[in-house]
């Protein structure tokens, strides 16, 4: 009888649960204290016969050990899970989740896409791998002109004895209006971002990936004087109302006649100053008329039609507006740089 007792406890024992320190002291108490269960078989044990009471002690030590390791271990249980929640305060607020902001990159850029929206220009898009026929050639590229070098040009696929058969990332934007002349008549009145490569070191001043914003337009009796007018505009919208500029001679495959153009320092007003190196005046873009070879390359009469092109460098006004110094600083993901662009959105 008193073995069935000690097997019976022995199973209630094994399915004891406790999910706090209250639970557990109440079993504690019910089956080790001085008047718990086990304790209480113990005082049974000197009615054990002399012959039984090896085997009976033996099953009440077992019993014993068991009940203690079972409430030890119950307790340990409690210990972590009190740990656990008392890390994890579920009456907390929520931490705020950190809000990116937008690239200056892409605030430069749309703002510049705005302007020239504003003029009746569009948007254009090409791919970024692109073909020697976008490319150089029918931009009136020689084929011995050092673009084709690969100094400055990263070739996919490329072909010495025909240059046509070369795939390369695209140098410049300029590739999108080759696409468009080519697939459409005049009149063209387009704009072209993206981003472009060249072969070049990395450096505070240079990378081999940046972006450009190219413009074109093509119809009847387009003007250097038309070309002149929208890039004041675009000057005086961009830095402001006291922005002058000037256009000096340049070259340039595609245009002709060629030109560089200057805004004055918006930091010294065209005084004169370290930022632009004493002469008043700040490079941002090229430009210039679309030469007629470019022209008749894309199946469009030169006789009827001309047109002007322009190219804008982003990280360049980028730059000229923001002050960045190191042009690695656009391509590094730096949230500290980012942020402090939030209040320029």
């Amino acid at each position: 009888m008193l073995l069935e007792r000690i097997e019976a406890l022995k199973a209630q024992i094994a399915e004891l649960q406790a999910n706090n320190e209250e639970a557990l002291e109440a079993l504690r108490i019910k089956y080790l204290s001085k008047k718990g269960e086990v304790t209480a078989l113990f005082n049974e044990f000197r009615n054990v016969p002399a012959e039984q009471k090896r085997e009976f002690g033996q099953r009440l030590n077992e019993l014993k050990t068991l009940a203690t390791e079972k409430i030890n271990a119950l307790r340990d249980s409690c210990k972590a899970g009190e740990s656990k929640a008392a890390k994890i305060d579920i009456t907390r607020p929520a931490a705020a989740e950190e809000i990116g902001t937008r690239h200056p990159l892409t605030l430069v850029r749309k703002e510049i896409i705005r302007i020239f929206e504003r003029l009746g220009f569009t948007l254009a898009d090409g791919p970024e791998v692109e073909d020697d026929l976008h490319v150089f050639t029918s931009l009136n590229f020689a084929a011995d002109h050092p673009a084709r070098d690969m100094q400055d040009t990263f070739f996919i696929a490329s072909d010495e004895n025909d240059v046509t058969r070369n795939i390369v990332l695209r140098s410049h934007t300029s590739s999108v209006q080759s696409r468009v002349m080519l697939s459409s008549q005049p009149p063209i009145r387009i704009i072209c971002p993206g981003r472009v490569y060249r072969n070049e070191a990395i450096t505070a001043r240079a990378h081999c990936f940046f972006h450009q914003i190219e413009g074109l337009y093509i119809d009847k009796n387009v003007s250097f004087a038309d070309l002149k007018q929208v890039l004041l505009y675009f000057a005086k919208e961009l830095f402001g109302p006291e922005t002058k500029i000037r256009l000096r001679p340049s070259y340039f495959p595609f245009t002709e006649p060629s030109a560089e153009m200057d805004v004055s320092c918006m930091l010294c007003s065209g005084k004169g100053c370290s930022f632009c190196k004493n002469t008043g005046w700040v490079e941002i873009l090229g430009c210039g008329m679309v030469d007629p070879n470019v022209l008749d390359a894309c199946g469009i009469d030169n006789k009827e039609y001309t047109g002007y092109a322009f190219g804008v460098g982003v990280e360049r006004i980028t730059n000229l507006k923001y002050m960045v110094k190191d042009l690695r600083m656009f391509s590094e993901n730096d949230v500290r740089f980012l942020r402090e662009f939030e209040t320029a959105h």
